[in-house]
C-alpha cells in the first residue's frame, strides 16, 4: 500500500512547476498505443487501456489526494472510462479481423467513412458536446464547453479507430486543437505537451492511414491487370 501511495504522491519538479509521475507515465502509456495503433498492431488497444487508467486519476485529483493543487476536469476523466469501454470494443474487433484474415493478417484495413457515416460523426459531435456540455456545467466543471468538445472528440476518433476509418485521425485533431490551451491554462503541463506531439503524430498517422488504404484499394485491380490474370 506504501508504494501505492508512493506512486500517486510522486512528482517531477522543474522550476517552480510540479507533475505528477502518473500523469507522465500515462501519457507514455497513451503515446505507444498511438504509434501501436498506427502500424495496426492489437497490442495498442490493452496499452492505450493502461494509460487511460493513469489518467483518470490525474484528472480526478481530488479524489486520489490532490485536493487543490489542480482543478478537477469532469470531461477529461470521464473520457478516459469512455476510453477504457470503446478500447474493449476496438480490442475484440481488431482481434477478430486477425483472427478470421489467416496467419499474416493484419488486425484493421483503413477505409473512409461513407458520406452517411460522416454526417453521423459531425451530428453526435455537435449534439454530444451539447449535451455534455450541460452535464459538466450542472457538476460545475472548469471548463464544461471545451471538456464536453474533448470528450466527445475523443469518444468518437477511438470508435473511428476501431472502425478503421481513415478519417479519425481529423478527429484527433480537432480535439488537441482544443485540449491544448485548455490544459496548460488548468496546469496539467505533461499532457498538454504531450498533446502538442499528438497533434503532430495524427497528421503523421492520417497520410499513413491514407496511404495504406490507397495502396491496398488498388492491389485488386493490379492483380485484375496481371499477365496471369489475363491468361486466365
Amino acid at each position: 500500500m506504501d508504494i501505492f501511495e508512493q506512486f500517486l504522491n510522486a512528482k517531477l519538479t522543474i522550476g517552480n512547476d510540479h507533475m505528477l509521475w502518473r500523469e507522465i507515465v500515462g501519457n507514455v502509456f497513451g503515446l505507444v498505443s498511438a504509434l501501436g495503433g498506427m502500424r495496426r498492431k492489437v497490442w495498442s488497444w490493452p496499452v492505450g487501456i493502461v494509460g487511460n487508467v493513469l489518467l483518470f486519476t490525474v484528472f480526478l485529483g481530488s479524489w486520489f489526494g490532490m485536493a487543490g493543487e489542480h482543478p478537477d476536469m469532469l470531461g477529461q476523466a470521464g473520457r478516459q472510462i469512455m476510453f477504457v469501454l470503446v478500447s474493449v470494443y476496438g480490442w475484440y474487433r481488431w482481434n477478430q479481423t486477425r483472427r478470421t484474415g489467416g496467419a499474416d493478417a493484419v488486425a484493421v484495413h483503413p477505409r473512409w467513412a461513407s458520406w452517411p457515416q460522416r454526417l453521423g460523426l459531425v451530428a453526435a459531435m455537435a449534439t454530444g458536446t451539447a449535451a455534455f456540455a450541460w452535464v459538466f456545467q450542472q457538476l460545475d466543471s472548469w471548463a464544461p464547453v471545451p471538456d464536453a468538445w474533448i470528450f466527445m472528440g475523443s469518444v468518437l476518433a477511438t470508435y473511428g479507430m476501431a472502425r478503421g476509418w481513415v478519417e479519425f485521425w481529423l478527429i484527433w485533431v480537432a480535439v488537441d486543437a482544443v485540449g491544448v490551451p485548455l490544459l496548460f491554462r488548468g496546469g496539467y503541463y505533461a499532457t498538454g505537451l504531450m498533446y502538442v506531439f499528438y497533434g503532430v503524430f495524427t497528421i503523421v498517422g492520417f497520410v499513413v492511414w491514407w496511404r495504406i488504404n490507397r495502396r491496398e484499394s488498388a492491389a485488386p485491380a493490379i492483380s485484375a491487370d496481371s499477365p496471369a490474370a489475363a491468361a486466365i
